[in-house]
């Protein structure tokens, strides 16, 4: 029987793979019109996510309007010391889902998803460092191979697809910086929220409402700082079609999928399922958006990420320091 545990990392599998495509087709397929805003989608993305949470809140108090109310008001606003808290990963968020746009606009799908490999490293050294999780010396062997593997499987083919577009330097420069600052920033806030989230008792899409408005907020001064003009010219939805609303639909959902791994899993397991998303979207992306030509680096990076998912999860018993026995008891409940 499959445990929810593996049922959300293959979830996960699908939604990273499908938003990859979709956020980079999106951002260089040619329009007849004006291009949508970046800044504006992530926006939205949040108000799906707040929209669909209050939804899960209201199935998880029986359906009755006063319990869901009653519960908002408590946790929203009755505990402003614990509200508070969720800002620090929620504005860490935002600023991610915002670089991972800048970087899918100014680089290749392969280079984009090597590098952004990194936040695999980045969530293990903050789980050590936060959780105070000790992982075994297998556990890091895989997380070397991983990334090893990884970057095999991504590293582009010496000639470039005819009809493939080409970066200028400048691009590829700041399409770089924004994915190795996200790599620290979804670390450095997934491995954050989890603490929080298994260190406490309320609801887990509650979390997420909490999440997602500060993220709005956040969001909508990254809109006014960067594109008020552009919005104030041509509306805040400019440039919005089926494509883009599937990319902000698949952040959204994407955000409540990660929530439920976090969940049942550590990110650590989470970013195993993540880079084998990255196989599958790295071929889908040779036949659809043609930015990539598969090598022999491909496919013996391939057999490197499988043998290296089948160390990670074998049955190991993780040892937790003695400083968070709550964590470790929450876990287990």
């Amino acid at each position: 029987m499959v445990s929810l545990k593996h049922l959300s990392l293959g979830v996960l599998i699908l939604q990273t793979t499908s938003l990859v495509l979709t956020m980079r087709y999106s951002r260089t397929a040619e329009t007849r019109g004006p291009r949508y805003l970046s800044s504006t989608a992530v926006v939205v993305a949040e108000v799906m996510k707040i929209a669909a949470c209050v939804v899960l809140v209201f199935f998880e108090q029986g359906m009755n309007i006063s319990r869901l109310g009653s519960t908002l008001r408590q946790e929203l606003v009755g505990k402003p010391l614990e509200t508070l808290k969720l800002a620090v990963p929620s504005i860490l968020y935002t600023l991610q889902n915002n670089l991972l746009y800048v970087a899918l606009s100014n680089l290749d799908a392969a280079t984009y998803q090597v590098t952004y490999q990194l936040k695999i490293l980045t969530t293990a050294l903050f789980s050590v460092a936060m959780l105070g999780r000790r992982l075994e010396m297998s556990k890091w062997v895989a997380l070397v191979l991983l990334m090893t593997g990884v970057a095999l499987v991504q590293m582009p083919a010496e000639a470039k697809p005819e009809g493939s577009k080409s970066h200028s330097l400048g691009s590829q420069v700041v399409g770089l910086l924004s994915v190795l600052t996200a790599c620290c920033t979804s670390a450095f806030a997934g491995v954050y929220f989890e603490k929080i989230l298994k260190g406490s008792r309320p609801s887990l899409w509650v979390r997420n409402i909490q999440l997602g408005l500060f993220g709005a907020i956040f969001g909508l001064f990254a809109v006014v700082m960067s594109d008020y003009e552009l919005v104030v010219e041509l509306g805040f939805l400019q440039g919005y079609n089926s494509i883009t609303w599937t990319v902000v639909s698949l952040q959204a959902f994407g955000g409540l999928v990660i929530a439920a791994v976090i969940k049942y899993a550590d990110n650590i397991l989470k970013g195993f399922a993540t880079s084998l998303s990255i196989i599958l979207s790295t071929v889908m992306s040779y036949y659809i958006l043609d930015d990539f030509r598969p090598s022999s680096h491909f496919f013996i990076g391939a057999s490197i990420v499988i043998c290296a998912t089948f160390l990670y999860s074998r049955e190991v018993k993780v040892n937790i320091a003695p400083i968070i026995p709550l964590i470790a008891k929450e876990s287990q409940q």
